[in-house]
């Protein structure tokens, strides 16, 4: 899976072992080393997962997921916080700022990539959806658009076949 990672953090140091780290996956990894950069790079190429550290000078990574979530056009992009804070009164506030996960630093490489790997997924299948959404709207064949048509779904059974457990759960919430 290649995917698109922006690793924002003020230590040079941590933002390369980050890329090392990803890019050996074959990630495409961009980098900032403040908020600002990233919350610009963010509006000019929009990436599929930010990795994004708490304490920078400036834009603090909660100020920067939070300005990430106000924007309609990057509300849905994912965000991990990656910091050595470990308390869990900043772990509330980060995933209170918006943040889908939070890891601490020293970051274990397993669930760095298990966490990117997953939210990477949900954010694919989530764009699908909103697209199909948007076609169906587009073609007139929304249930919105279609008189009665709550009523024709009322009491309605699917089969999914799907192999993924998270995968099925998803399908399953969007139905």
């Amino acid at each position: 899976m290649t995917a698109r990672v922006l690793v924002d953090d003020d230590i040079e140091l941590n933002v390369k072992v980050l890329e090392a780290k990803l890019t050996a996956e074959y990630f495409d990894v961009s980098t900032a080393m403040n908020g600002q950069d990233a919350l610009d790079l963010i509006e000019s190429d929009p990436p599929d997962i930010v990795l994004l550290d708490v304490m920078m000078p400036g834009l603090d990574g909660m100020e920067v997921c939070c300005r990430i979530r106000a924007n309609p056009k990057t509300a849905q992009l994912p965000v991990v916080m990656v910091t050595a804070l470990s308390e869990l009164l900043e772990r509330v506030r980060g995933l209170e700022s918006g943040a889908d996960d939070f890891l601490t630093k020293p970051v274990n490489d397993i669930a760095l990539l298990a966490r990117v790997r997953t939210l990477v997924r949900l954010k694919t299948m989530e764009d699908e959806w909103r697209l199909r959404e948007e076609t169906s709207h587009k073609l007139g064949l929304s249930s919105d658009d279609i008189p009665g048509s709550e009523e024709l779904m009322r009491g309605a059974r699917v089969l999914v076949i799907e192999d993924d457990a998270g995968d099925a759960k998803l399908i399953e919430e969007g139905l």
